[in-house]
């Protein structure tokens, strides 16, 4: 199977045992401890350490942004989501123990290989300038996802608590990413829930001004009906309740058919329920 292109990775054996949790870090940072291996029933949190682990990752991907949300997906592997970012990350799977399948996922792009990449995904999408000071410590995540059948809050949490850990063992202090509002409600393609989720958005969890980004191609906001009365998205909720703050309005993404919010998380606002795992990781 072939080799990622990080230097320190050996080849993928031919068979891989399901139950060791592999961690795959850049040479300057630290492997987590042993015992932070967070387990929920037949759930375990691993990092992907080889591209064949990479591979179901972007399956699953695949399988909930193209199949369930109606993504136009231009990937080089069939039936995989696959952009020129995945190489330079680190891939946090959830994998169901008995199964062997990933049933989770989130992707961290960290400063180093940002800079190796010459940028981060969210840059395609936002003019992040004005958080050039916070860049040197901050870690981008994406391509989060979990399988329809897990997605309860134990899987979220102990992906959440694995994020925590990683940033704290790397001493890295933000989290940045663009979370999707999808276009598809009711069956009809409208922008009108996103623009009224970013009206409940601006009300209470707009970031200080000095942290606020433009789209470079945004959800036309103004054309659309902002009253509904919706729920922002599960993921989004989960966000702000740990403390994340939006950095502006929604840019367009019209190959996943959604809108996305830029949104800031600092290490240090992050809940005790993240953390209570990892106390020692600091």
């Amino acid at each position: 199977m072939k080799e990622l292109p990080t230097p320190t990775l050996a080849l993928s054996p031919a068979s891989l045992p399901r139950s060791p949790s592999y961690h795959r870090l850049e040479p300057a940072l630290h492997a987590p401890a042993e015992r932070s291996k967070p387990r929920q029933g037949t759930v375990q949190i691993v990092w992907a350490k080889h591209q064949d682990e990479v591979r179901q990752a972007q399956r699953l991907r695949y399988q909930v942004f193209a199949r369930e949300m109606g993504a136009r997906l231009s990937t080089p592997v069939p039936d995989h989501d696959v952009d020129r970012f995945d190489d330079y990350c680190e891939h946090l799977l959830a994998r169901d123990q008995v199964t062997g399948q990933v049933v989770g996922t989130y992707r961290v792009l960290t400063p180093k290989q940002a800079e190796r990449a010459g940028g981060a995904y969210s840059d395609t999408e936002f003019d992040l300038s004005p958080l050039q000071a916070l860049r040197p410590k901050m870690a981008e995540l994406g391509r989060s996802c979990v399988h329809v059948d897990y997605r309860q809050g134990a899987v979220i949490l102990m992906l959440g608590g694995a994020l925590y850990e990683f940033m704290a063992r790397n001493r890295l202090e933000t989290m940045m990413g663009c979370a999707s509002i999808p276009m598809l409600h009711n069956g009809i393609v409208t922008g009108d829930v996103a623009a009224s989720v970013w009206r409940q958005m601006q009300e209470k969890y707009l970031a200080e001004p000095q942290w606020r980004v433009k789209a470079h191609l945004p959800l036309p906001v103004d054309q659309l009906d902002s009253s509904l009365d919706v729920d922002p998205p599960a993921l989004i909720r989960g966000y702000l309740r740990q403390g994340a703050k939006v950095l502006g309005a929604p840019a367009w993404d019209p190959d996943f058919n959604t809108a996305d919010l830029p949104l800031l998380q600092h290490v240090e606002n992050a809940p005790s329920r993240f953390t209570k795992y990892f106390a020692g990781a600091a």
